[in-house]
């Protein structure tokens, strides 16, 4: 990236944004200590420039996870560590050192009694399943059962999950018009356009669960049934060159991120393994706009460098996160469940310290009904959010405010930003700081098909969907 986001930044990004969940592609010690104490579930990486020497010596290894586990843990809730990434598929020639670092970290988490918390696993990439369609044939490719039988059976031993980087974006690409657009996209498709796994008269509607169910195969062929899979990486780019990446559009990404989450959320499963919920994280946090390759390489993110999202996801009924209308506006809005307590207090110093004019609250105005704190609360962190320009960290608020695209206008009471309203006006005084209430700061990124080196790739960060099987 050309401008990378403090630590700080990303952290306040992130509880802005609700997500509890992220997987780094290092250890970075600063991003690790903006993480302390905000309960976000961290995925930590080894990665693969490290694995020769973690597979080489159990010291090393020992001394890899007192420096960037223990060292952190409780405060910063790590709940696994992925050893490499795509190791098996982009350094062959590193495989033989795979399961001797996963071993090595495993006793240096056994040593310091760890191992009941953080579960290790290592990412892989799709490839390493052939003949994936119908799913009931998959298998793993042959040449690396030296390493995949015996991690599979740690896997198993230690209750890890195998980490998976599905890309339907890519099986599409690639596929030459085999594949329909909207099979990859998880958009509905009449029964007579469904895949069917003629060995068992499965049904699949999106390229997703049949990539996750032809996992599920590959490793019963070997005579694992109980590993769950984890999808440790899966997104769509929103731009691309339009000559030869003409499907990497913004539409699509919404589509395709906003139809994952839906399917994750609802906890559907697939069809081999249905109402199984299938953790998921989102490639990736930012756009890398420096990174090398075709130009969606550039463009995978759900923010850019700023914070701002770089299009609007379409979650009607999942939530708040990026939520759910036509236009890219947002507004701060208190969270559902918040503490009644918390709200008043955030309430009270919105109006006072914060210097919102909030007397469009008080009776008979336009703005007092519903009269309860959360309606109020709603309105004072919005004009707040609003006259501060929409800044990163002006919607937190001690984690009691999120941010949503979908407009708590009602009646006469019109909200700061309705209608193109940038709700300054709501605001007394010009001397304005972001809230106390906040962690000042803004927002890291990596698809794993290259090096790991940059601070903005090992930083990168993703959105995890459903419950971790951890």
């Amino acid at each position: 990236m050309s401008s990378v986001p403090a630590a700080t930044q990303i952290t306040t990004l992130l509880r802005s944004q609700n997500i509890r969940h992220v997987r780094l592609y290092d250890a970075d010690p600063a991003m690790l200590a903006a993480l302390a104490n905000t309960g976000i579930r961290v995925i930590v990486s080894v990665p693969n420039e490290q694995l020769l020497a973690i597979g080489n010596s159990n010291a090393t290894a020992a001394n890899w996870v007192a420096r960037n586990v223990a060292a952190h843990y409780p405060s910063v809730n790590i709940t696994a560590i992925a050893v490499g990434s795509e190791v098996l598929s982009t350094l062959p020639n590193a495989a033989p050192l795979l399961m001797p670092a996963v071993r090595y970290l495993q006793n240096a988490l056994v040593a310091a009694a760890l191992d009941r918390y953080i579960k290790i696993s290592t990412p892989h990439s799709s490839s390493i399943i052939l003949d994936s369609f119908p799913p009931s044939q998959a298998f793993f490719n042959r040449s690396l059962d030296p390493v995949l039988v015996p991690l599979l059976k740690f896997l198993q031993s230690t209750g890890s999950p195998l980490m998976l980087n599905v890309y339907p974006y890519y099986d599409y690409m690639r596929s030459n018009g085999v594949i329909p657009l909207d099979y990859a996209l998880f958009r509905p498709l009449p029964p007579n356009k469904e895949a069917v796994d003629a060995n068992t008269l499965l049904h699949y509607t999106n390229v997703f669960d049949a990539v996750v169910d032809a996992a599920y195969f590959a490793m019963a062929y070997l005579n694992v049934t109980n590993v769950p899979v984890m999808v440790s990486e899966t997104g769509w780019p929103h731009k691309g060159d339009p000559s030869n990446e003409p499907d990497a559009t913004s539409d699509n990404a919404d589509t395709y991120n906003s139809n994952l989450i839906r399917h994750v959320m609802n906890s559907t499963g697939t069809p081999k393994h249905p109402g199984v919920a299938v953790p998921t994280y989102i490639y990736e946090l930012y756009d890398e706009d420096t990174r090398p390759g075709s130009t969606s390489e550039k463009y995978w993110g759900l923010f850019d460098m700023n914070g701002i999202p770089a299009y609007t996801l379409h979650l009607t009924g999942s939530g708040v996160l990026l939520a759910n209308d036509t236009t890219n506006q947002t507004y701060c809005v208190a969270r559902d469940g918040a503490d009644e307590k918390m709200l008043q207090a955030a309430l009270d110093w919105a109006c006072g310290p914060g210097k919102v004019d909030c007397s469009a609250l008080t009776q008979g105005q336009p703005c007092y009904e519903p009269d309860n704190v959360e309606a109020h609360a709603t309105y004072a962190f919005n004009a707040y959010y609003h006259g501060m320009g929409m800044g990163s960290g002006t919607c937190y608020f001690s984690g009691v405010a999120v941010i949503t695209t979908t407009d708590p206008s009602r009646g006469s009471c019109v909200y700061a930003g309705s209608g193109g309203k940038n709700g300054t006006s709501l605001l007394n005084g010009t001397s304005l700081a972001p809230s106390s209430n906040s962690t000042a700061g803004d927002s890291g990124s990596h698809r794993a098909v290259g090096d790991v080196s940059s601070f903005a790739r090992t930083v990168a960060a993703a959105l995890l969907l459903g419950a971790l099987l951890l």
